[in-house]
């Protein structure tokens, strides 16, 4: 795989970030890369943004008046990206994450943050890479598959205890 850039910003300051977290987030970005056979060079922005942060942004762009999760702004359409010109890498999108969300998240599920961050993270990945579950159906179930490979693969599967049906 080519050289694949993972822009982190920190836009929050409700959570402490755990040592750790943004190289989970890269090795993420990279086994969802790697899983889709995605070869050339690649550059993903990803910020951590409170719920206030992520609730304006879902009214902004989604037009839901929620906080959610995650959020994800590909910059590609059928296979094709904006390439940045200095390093000729694509340009898949940016992932906007919300830090409390996540911890909120992770205590409902019975699961470590490092398993909530790096499941919203593949989520998020797989819509860069043009995948949808809004639908439903086989591309929801699809898509979760890809998700829970990339999570046992990083020795993050998910527990017996994981049952409660997001959206």
């Amino acid at each position: 795989m080519e050289k694949v850039r993972v822009i982190i910003a920190n836009r929050q300051n409700q959570v402490k970030i755990p040592t750790g977290l943004r190289m989970l987030i890269r090795r993420c970005c990279h086994a969802v890369l790697r899983m889709e056979g995605f070869e050339d060079p690649a550059e993903i922005s990803v910020s951590f943004v409170d719920n206030d942060q992520i609730h304006q942004m879902n009214r902004q762009y989604r037009g839901k008046d929620a906080p959610t999760d995650v959020l994800s702004f590909p910059m590609g359409e059928n296979g094709e990206y904006d390439i940045n010109h200095e390093t000729g890498a694509k340009i898949l999108g940016d992932i906007v994450l919300s830090i409390p969300k996540a911890v909120e998240q992770a205590k409902t599920y019975g699961h470590s943050l490092e398993r909530e961050v790096g499941y919203l993270t593949a989520h998020s990945m797989l819509h860069l890479l043009g995948y949808d579950h809004e639908q439903g159906g086989l591309d929801r179930v699809r898509m979760r598959e890809k998700e829970e490979l990339v999570m046992s693969q990083l020795g993050l599967p998910a527990s017996s205890s994981y049952t409660l049906d997001r959206e």
